[in-house]
């Protein structure tokens, strides 16, 4: 398996490609490129409910498994094949994924299904597909930097299929939604593609069957691309009467489709829950209402049960996705509640808190102390009322959700602000960052800001910097803007008068990555400056950190604190994973991934912590045996 690594990204997505804006770790995920090259799926692999464990190290067809259950109103009609035999001989596939976390939970599922059908998953070695029968790209389109990703791995697909190692390359995701109309010009060889609204279709387009509407061009490639997801779910036979894809009207068709049962690609301990899908914001320099579409948000009811399937797993961390958490159940009805304001519980808010406060219960249900991380937070929807429930679940005795949270902001000034169509102002997100601090102790706050936005003047970059410096964030990535066709930013960087030279959009971009640098490293030393080594076990900064790897290597000994050991690699609550920086902890005893081990931090080293197990700077005082 393999996954990528875009060196810029869409502007209000999550970017993995980062951390504090600084090229990023590679990703440690199984069954996707690792920290020491491209692994082998190791046996007990998530492959979800429902889904037989398999090792995905050997090439060996699986014995033949059950399909997927079809859904209600879908057809019973015998899959047709298409091609010669060889075409549906596929027993195993290489998938690549590219692109968000909400990419890779499409490709989670997408692999899910494929298993469910005896299609074995083998990893990219890194010299080729490792003799996969198909190979499978899930492509990310947002900027042209990602479109160039994807399509060179497509290529390299395509050239292996020419000599002979491949049968069949397919494509999905967001550059097949996107750019339909020009994939087959950009990369002739592709066998399948399918859209973002259509994963379910994977293993018709892995196995080369035809779709239920072939076209009469049989030479060409099979395709399931849906319009949107209305069209999707009419397919489906899902009842779609007086239901729309407007995405604030309160009668939108939702999430309809299943992400459970996936073959998970992170590591056990930790996994991305999507809670919805699109985006309603319109924001100009962003395609992703073009591609994914109006917000749908999915029903609470399925996501903790999805949650329950998770954690049941193995999972202790839940990283809440969607490319608008804050407006959670707008389009279905069950957004915030209009009298939020005047309750205090939670769970009568509708809307986020509700869900969050559903999600706590869950894990407490279930005897979990589990952790539950939001992302993708929309500052001008993050109102009062989610500021209360927020605090109110994040300080509680027992708390799961995290005091952390991940929002975008783009930008500090009132003038680019309205440029890029934002519908906030400097002093309400400065407000929203500064009322959850005063509420919640130790609040995290990560965001990231874009550099070069059309029409952006030096006044405007200064007064980014000051509000870099006066808010002091946790974590920040500053993207420079790229241009994306169809969108309104992209109109306006076409005017010269209005377009930053590339060089400026570089020096402001690396400006502000330079102060929240210097902000970065004096918040980790002072963290490190409250540890004594000289008095170990009553001083220091107490955190419990979840350790995610092993680092292969032995801790140096450091004076006055330990005496070696193995190094590892793991987070506090304020680091989330693959985007933020990292703490090492340095053990005598041998640690676990997915195991939550009480430290003492002793040091920092630039972005990163450095710590100790509390055990290990415990002194054991003997008595003296009296004679």
């Amino acid at each position: 398996m393999k996954s990528g690594r875009r060196a810029t990204r869409k502007p209000n997505s999550r970017p993995r490609a980062t951390k504090h804006g600084q090229p990023a770790r590679p990703g440690k995920a199984r069954l996707i490129k690792g920290r020491g090259g491209h692994k082998p799926i190791e046996e007990g692999t998530h492959l979800g409910s429902g889904v037989r464990k398999l090792s995905a190290g050997a090439k060996k067809s699986p014995a033949a498994t059950s399909a997927p259950s079809k859904k209600p109103g879908a057809s019973t009609k015998p899959a047709k094949p298409c091609g010669n035999a060889a075409d549906t001989e596929v027993s195993t596939v290489s998938f690549v994924s590219l692109g968000c976390p909400k990419n890779l939970v499409d490709s989670e599922k997408m692999l899910g299904l494929l298993a469910q059908d005896g299609i074995l998953p083998v990893s990219y070695s890194g010299d080729g597909f490792d003799g996969a029968d198909a190979v499978v790209v899930n492509t990310c389109g947002f900027l042209e930097a990602s479109k160039d990703e994807s399509l060179g791995v497509i290529h390299e697909a395509i050239r292996e299929k020419e000599r002979g190692n491949v049968k069949r390359v397919v494509v999905a995701g967001c550059l097949v939604q996107r750019h339909r109309a020009k994939m087959l010009e950009w990369a002739p060889g592709i066998d399948a593609m399918v859209g973002v609204f259509d994963r379910d279709k994977i293993v018709e387009a892995v196995r080369g069957v035809a779709p239920a509407r072939e076209r009469a061009d049989t030479g060409a490639p099979k395709y399931w691309i849906a319009a949107n997801a209305l069209t999707a779910a009419k397919d489906r036979g899902v009842k779609t009467v007086g239901l729309t894809v407007q995405g604030k009207d309160g009668k939108g068709i939702g999430y309809f489709e299943d992400d459970s049962a996936r073959l998970r690609l992170t590591p056990r301990h930790y996994a991305y829950l999507r809670i919805s899908e699109g985006c309603n914001q319109n924001c100009a320099f962003c395609t992703i209402p073009s591609i994914r579409g109006k917000m749908r948000s999915k029903g609470v009811d399925r996501i903790a049960a999805e949650s329950r399937e998770l954690v049941n797993d193995g999972a202790f961390e839940l990283l809440l996705i969607g490319q608008d958490t804050t407006s959670f159940g707008d389009d279905i009805g069950a957004g915030l509640a209009a009298s939020a304001r005047n309750v205090t519980r939670p769970h009568d808010m509708g809307g986020l808190p509700a869900l969050l406060a559903r999600l706590s219960d869950t894990l407490d249900e279930l005897g979990s102390q589990g952790w539950l991380r939001l992302m993708y937070a929309y500052p001008s929807n993050f109102s009062e009322p989610i500021i209360d429930a927020f605090a109110a679940l994040s300080t509680r005795r027992g708390s799961h959700l995290l005091p952390y949270i991940d929002m975008p902001l783009q930008h500090a000034s009132d003038r680019v602000l309205s440029l890029m169509r934002r519908h906030v102002t400097r002093e309400q997100q400065g407000g929203v960052i500064r009322r959850l601090r005063e509420r919640v102790p130790d609040m995290t706050v990560r965001t990231t800001f874009i550099s070069g936005f059309p029409g952006e003047t030096e006044d405007d970059h200064k007064q980014l910097l000051e509000f870099v410096g006066e808010m002091r964030f946790d974590a920040v990535g500053v993207f420079e803007y790229s241009r994306e066709d169809g969108t309104v930013a992209g109109t306006m960087e076409n005017d010269p008068a209005l377009a930053v030279p590339g060089e400026v959009k570089a020096r402001r971009r690396n400006e502000v990555m330079e102060l929240q640098q210097k902000i970065a490293f004096e918040r980790q030393r002072a963290l490190a400056s409250k540890f004594d080594e000289n008095n170990p076990e009553s001083t220091g900064q107490r955190v419990d950190v979840l350790i995610d790897e092993s680092t292969r290597t032995q801790g140096r000994k450091t004076s006055g604190v330990s005496t070696g050991g193995g190094l590892y690699m793991g987070r506090t609550r304020a680091q989330a994973p693959q985007i933020d920086s990292v703490t090492y902890v340095q053990s005598r005893e041998k640690l676990s991934p997915g195991e939550l081990v009480p430290c003492v931090i002793v040091a920092s080293d630039g972005y990163d912590l450095v710590a100790r197990p509390v055990a290990d700077l415990e002194r054991r005082v003997g008595l003296k045996i009296l004679k």
